[in-house]
């Protein structure tokens, strides 16, 4: 099944995300097919926080791609 999800980059205490389309059993920071956006939860402007290709994301939805709860959540309170 493919989740999309948060892969983690940034460093320690600065965290930042990749919104990626992923196989359920790949590891967190392992392979994925495509990213999506990225998150950045320290951002000072709420502009800033959330990059999305909202595009890309129906695309794989439609497909039958499951959102991680984190992910909806994000995108919940960005309003998208």
């Amino acid at each position: 099944m493919v989740k999309i999800r948060l892969q983690r980059l940034g460093a320690k205490k600065r965290p930042q995300y990749m919104i990626v389309a992923t196989t359920e059993t790949a590891k967190r920071d392992g392979k994925f097919f495509e990213k999506l956006g990225y998150y950045y939860p320290k951002a000072v402007k709420a502009s800033e926080k959330l990059q999305l290709n909202k595009e890309a994301l129906d695309a794989w939805i439609k497909k039958g791609a499951q959102m991680s709860l984190t992910v909806e959540q994000v995108i919940k309170s960005a309003k998208l």
